[in-house]
């Protein structure tokens, strides 16, 4: 496909002269535009030095005006679109500030190119005003272009240093008093406050991130992010940050809540906790479960293989050829109800419709067959943590 002459004429010779007469009062040019962007360069004037922006300003002109000279750009000065947009991005600078000052290049240039014309060459001057406009519009591009993926390469090594931070802060478990500081830095928190730590499976990450993303919108300092096979959430709490308002984030998500800490140094035994109170999660959970009210499946669950020997151990005697299976399972139910109510012999009777005479027996039943008097404490609690270790096993081989 040719372009149309008429509306795209080439570069007029006269006008490629013109270029070449302002290219040797380029300095007078950079002049004219700092004084005309001094109003959009307020904003960032801290962070860009006079002589950096000068620099910056006469390469950009040098290309805009070799490019209408039709003369050939030495490379150093081809790429100042992408060495500017790049720098800027890492300054700091606003990218519509810093557009709208690029921007300013066409209107000081074409002033200095109707000044050279006068009224002898301005109608030629019309004919090619395109090209001046097309050489500006490609340096701001290249500059637009160059600001955004700094941008996102800056987002991406920010979140892999956070990251970074955060796993080296768990390894050395807060104990190292440099790691705890230089994460803290890094993530954003302030060391001394207190923290709520959260763990989910990984297939209950969306819970996770949705949550994350609502307490980052009113700038809750947090850091989630895959730890093996899980997703750690750690948010820090302040006077509108409360545990409460986290949690009820969270309802809908599966996933295990350790007490909260103060101080960072302590955030890694609390992923621990949280982690620990997730793996104890029941197979119906629908939202988020507090360690409080888990110690203990957790308890049981850290056993490491000795929750086998325990409910052997203590229920046992409830397995023998001499127990019908539907006795023992009439004992567990009864046993089970009265543990973890309100320890009343009245209250078991009522929920199991039965009359208080028949919970007696059958506690009774269950002391002779295991040994154990769920009516003593210290006999409650073994055989308590004995049932919830059998519960894990049955729900561990379903």
């Amino acid at each position: 496909m040719h372009s149309d002459p008429l509306l795209f004429p080439s570069p007029d010779p006269q006008v490629a002269e013109l270029a070449r007469q302002c290219l040797e009062e380029i300095d007078y040019l950079v002049d004219v535009w700092i004084e005309c962007v001094r109003p959009v360069r307020a904003d960032y004037a801290d962070r860009v030095s006079d002589d950096d922006f000068r620099a910056s300003a006469w390469q950009a002109f040098e290309l805009l005006l070799r490019t209408a000279a039709q003369l050939p750009v030495p490379e150093n000065i081809a790429s100042v679109s992408e060495r500017v947009g790049e720098l800027r991005a890492r300054q700091g600078v606003p990218l519509a500030l810093l557009l709208e000052a690029a921007r300013l290049d066409f209107r000081v240039v074409w002033a200095a190119l109707v000044r050279k014309a006068g009224a002898e060459h301005a109608a030629r001057l019309v004919g090619s005003a395109h090209h001046v406009w097309e050489a500006v519009e490609r340096h701001v591009t290249g500059i637009m272009t160059a600001y955004q993926r700094t941008v996102l390469e800056m987002g991406r090594r920010t979140e892999d240093e956070r990251r970074m931070w955060f796993s080296r802060l768990l390894e050395t478990e807060g104990r190292n008093p440099t790691v705890v500081s230089d994460a803290a830095l890094a993530l954003g928190f302030d060391p001394t406050a207190g923290f709520l730590s959260v763990v989910s499976a990984s297939h209950h990450g969306a819970g996770m991130r949705r949550a994350t993303a609502e307490l980052r919108a009113v700038d809750v300092p947090l850091q989630l992010q895959p730890v093996a096979s899980d997703v750690v959430l750690t948010v820090q709490l302040g006077r509108r940050t409360t545990q409460d308002h986290v949690i009820g984030r969270l309802q809908g998500t599966p996933c295990g809540v350790a007490t909260a800490v103060t101080g960072l140094a302590s955030v890694p035994h609390a992923v621990e906790l949280a982690t620990a109170t997730s793996r104890v999660l029941p197979p119906d959970a629908a939202g988020p479960r507090r360690l409080q009210d888990s110690w203990l499946d957790v308890l049981v669950h850290r056993a490491e293989g000795l929750d086998k020997d325990l409910a052997d151990e203590v229920l046992s005697g409830l397995f023998g050829e001499a127990v019908p299976a539907a006795e023992a399972d009439r004992l567990l139910e009864t046993v089970s109800l009265h543990l973890s109510g309100s320890g009343s012999i009245a209250d078991t009777a009522a929920a199991l419709y039965c009359h208080r005479n028949t919970v007696q027996h059958r506690l009774q039943r269950f002391a002779r067959l295991t040994g154990r008097d769920v009516r003593r404490p210290e006999d409650a609690a073994v055989v308590t943590i004995a049932l919830r270790a059998r519960a894990q096993r049955r729900t561990a081989r379903t």
